[in-house]
């Protein structure tokens, strides 16, 4: 019966987006709005409730794979000293933009009538910009080997960093609070963790990719289960499985055979991403639209026209180019796949109402799908609209 289920969903989101993606190309809409629309569409609050598909979160938990996925590509085309020196770089402007954009989305919903905590967690929901917006709409083989694509790589894993502490708050009000153990075990984790990986990489992985690679499905296989091992194991030691799926890509990255291994999946990462992005539309609750779409319009419209000038006046204040500080800015214009994760533990823990929480979902949707317009109609993408601007 569950197969049936799965086949069934797989069939209708699948099918319906090569029928929207076709009608997206003829008008020149971009991708990803399609496949957000579908999931509006098809999902239990669209025209036909839950007769077609009545389990997103099913399908969100699916979609989360094409983030490990995406992520693990984008490790492999960075060199860890590059990385390590731009991460250096960019730790107090994460810092700053985060409290920035943490008060932003505080007084938003504070002057809505929201309690002091639930505009706490809006605060902190949207303090991120999503990496899966900003990555997905990133040329692998143009700007990961500029100084565009490095700089962006940096801040976005600098605020998975600062989301794993936010997480740890959330959860730990649940859990009666947390302690500075809890904090002293991460800073620990993500050590040893990027030092088993290098390891394992230089005494065990390099060593088999040599000797079996003219086997495809070999280096396949490994290369999936390299990545989804160390996702597993950052969740274990309480970082996030998003870390431990970029440290996999990173240890990899000096390796002859990464290119190889990046083109070879890029099919199934972007098989979960419309995945991804289908959930995302699916899991609205048309219902609440009415109570939630101002404050949620005037917060969504903040965040797209003062998170580009943060960015680009921070960006400009430790060095960057004007160039490279505006585009930076634009592509991280937006909330955050992060705002979902932190609204839903929150909704869980009790911490707040499904107000709060579609507030947040319909703002993200919105930045989601006005932000990916912007990139796409201004910068090159791997989904442009013109054959001019298109690069993946």
């Amino acid at each position: 019966m569950t197969s049936n289920i799965i086949v069934h969903t797989t069939f209708l989101i699948f099918t319906g987006g090569a029928l929207l993606a076709t009608a997206a190309l003829y008008t020149r809409q971009s991708l990803i709005v399609a496949y957000i629309l579908l999931g509006a569409l098809l999902g239990p609050w669209g025209p036909w409730g839950d007769r077609l598909i009545s389990d997103p979160a099913l399908i969100k938990q699916i979609g989360d794979v094409g983030i490990l996925f995406l992520l693990f590509l984008l490790g492999l085309h960075l060199h860890p000293q590059k990385l390590l020196g731009m991460i250096r770089k960019v730790t107090l402007l994460s810092v700053v933009s985060s409290l920035i954009f943490f008060s932003m989305g505080f007084g938003v919903a504070a002057a809505f009538g929201y309690s002091y905590l639930e505009s706490s967690i809006v605060g902190a929901a949207i303090m991120f910009s999503s990496t899966i917006i900003g990555l997905k709409l990133l040329p692998t083989t143009i700007l990961h080997h500029q100084h565009t694509g490095e700089v962006m790589i940096s801040v976005l894993l600098f605020q998975d960093l600062i989301a794993i502490v936010v997480l740890l708050l959330v959860n730990g009000a649940n859990t009666g609070g947390i302690t500075l153990t809890d904090f002293a075990l991460v800073g620990v984790a993500l050590p040893a963790m990027i030092a088993l990986a290098f390891l394992v990489e230089r005494f065990v992985l390099i060593k088999l990719l040599r000797r079996f690679d003219r086997t495809q499905e070999y280096i396949f296989l490994l290369s999936i289960g390299w990545c989804l091992g160390l996702s597993m194991l950052g969740r274990l030691l309480g970082l996030s499985e998003e870390i431990g799926a970029f440290i996999a890509g990173v240890s990899l990255a000096a390796s002859p055979i990464a290119l190889y291994i990046a083109e070879s999946l890029k099919p199934l990462r972007d098989f979960f991403l419309v995945m991804f992005f289908f959930s995302v539309g699916a899991s609205f609750n048309f219902n609440y639209l009415h109570v939630v779409i101002i404050p949620a319009g005037i917060l969504a419209v903040l965040i797209l026209l003062i998170k580009p000038i943060v960015y680009y006046f921070l960006l400009r204040n430790i060095g960057e180019s004007k160039q490279v500080s505006e585009e930076v800015g634009v592509r991280l214009g937006q909330a955050s796949e992060f705002s979902l994760l932190v609204a839903g533990l929150a909704l869980t823990n009790g911490m707040i109402g499904n107000r709060t929480g579609y507030m947040i979902l319909a703002t993200t949707i919105i930045t989601f799908l006005v932000s990916s317009y912007v990139v796409v109609l201004r910068y090159p993408t791997p989904v442009a609209l013109s054959d001019k601007m298109r690069r993946d």
